[in-house]
């Protein structure tokens, strides 16, 4: 194997944490306004703020036809998708609603819950996943109350990367009158996502994932039946109606308050632009290919085992190993000193998926994320790399 240390080039595949490198039209984007514009979005008068406004305009309707919502003033610039998994929660659960969530949720859903939950102010039920990462319907079905006011769950693991039936939920989930929020961070901007298909109510992102936006970029999209519910969590300048001292009322001003972050919402917009152009058809068909590709390299690895579905049609761009021998830190560790091969190893966020997985008590996963500028070179590094490993293990034993 050709040595990646010889010409220092990264292999990034940490694409789930944060997408990288992104397309040349980010950089120029966040750098021309840095230069050029400089003026904040909806607070003056002159051109190069009018200029700023219409291109956050611009943006939002952009991602907002990227996930199929119908009114873009509905999707919501947020700071990450923390931010946006915290702004639906926080602002739509009241006291005495029960929440139905899943085994394979990440912190930025469990901690909010389990914040609200240890006030007493609401009842969780959490939802178990089978061996290879998925959630069955009628679990979640026989889960749901009468007070259940919201079903939240990832549309696909950031551990396992199985991709859930979210439409079925979604019809259970309205059946019973409970709304659904659908954190689709690992998977918007890597498959083609239309939120009224899914019968989503609030979907939440991180611009800076699959979306090829800078860090500090998020989204939330509010359906039709979650608009009038979702109150705002904080209140403050939002450069209209300023003679009030109230929050204004309507959507998006109702939950932007304070500056937007211009310059990640002008990258984002630019992320969002590369990815129309290449088309999500051809990304999704893409990523699957080298999915397939990674899994079929490590099938022949003693030692090695995948978590998750056996076949790249049934996840995102995202392959986690256990490897006998080591701990997952240093095969992470390892990879990167000899061959710049950068990945990530832990819990990912994700205490219960591992817990369900049996792999947190051994420390997690090490985990294989792709982006639209992975190549199939870079796959066969990688799996040449951990076969390395593996042997050496082999050897010592």
């Amino acid at each position: 194997m050709q040595n990646s240390t010889a010409d220092n080039r990264r292999i990034y595949l940490d694409n789930a944490a944060t997408s990288w490198p992104k397309p040349e039209a980010v950089y120029r984007a966040v750098d021309d306004y840095q230069r050029f514009l400089g003026a904040p979005a909806g607070r003056s008068g002159y051109a190069e703020a009018i200029a700023v406004s219409h291109e956050v305009e611009a943006t939002r309707a952009r991602v907002a036809r990227l996930g199929g919502l119908d009114e873009p003033r509905h999707l919501i610039f947020t700071c990450n998708g923390t931010d946006s998994l915290n702004l639906a929660i926080h602002g739509l659960l009241g006291e005495g609603d029960h929440v139905v969530t899943t085994a394979i949720e990440h912190n930025s859903v469990l901690r909010p819950l389990e914040h609200l939950a240890r006030d007493g102010r609401i009842t969780v039920t959490r939802v178990a996943c089978d061996g290879q990462g998925f959630v069955d319907p009628d679990e979640v079905r026989r889960a749901l109350r009468a007070n259940t006011r919201l079903v939240a769950i990832s549309h696909a693991s950031n551990v396992t990367g199985a991709v859930q039936p979210i439409a079925e939920i979604g019809r259970v989930a309205r059946e019973a009158g409970a709304l659904v929020l659908c954190d689709a961070a690992q998977s918007l901007g890597h498959m083609p996502l239309d939120v009224r298909e899914l019968g989503v109510d609030l979907l939440a992102a991180a611009g800076h994932k699959g979306l090829l936006g800078p860090l500090g970029t998020g989204v939330l999209a509010i359906g039709p039946r979650a608009i009038g519910q979702l109150d705002s969590i904080r209140q403050g300048g939002t450069g209209t109606e300023s003679q009030l001292t109230s929050q204004p009322s309507e959507s998006p001003a109702m939950f932007e308050s304070g500056n937007l972050n211009v310059p990640g919402i002008l990258g984002l917009g630019a992320g969002v632009a590369f990815l129309e152009e290449r088309g999500l058809d051809a990304i999704e068909l893409e990523g699957r290919q080298l999915t397939a590709r990674l899994l079929d390299a490590f099938r022949s690895v003693a030692g090695l085992r995948v978590l998750g579905p056996p076949d790249a049609q049934s996840r995102v761009p995202l392959v986690s190993i256990a490897l006998d021998g080591y701990d997952p830190q240093e095969v992470a560790l390892s990879l990167d000193a000899a061959h710049r091969i950068q990945v990530r190893a832990g819990l990912h966020c994700a205490p219960a998926m591992h817990a369900s997985l049996g792999t947190a008590e051994s420390g997690g996963t090490v985990r294989f994320s792709l982006g639209p500028f992975t190549t199939a070179a870079d796959i066969d590094a990688a799996a040449e790399a951990v076969a390395e490993l593996a042997a050496t293990a082999s050897f010592d034993s």
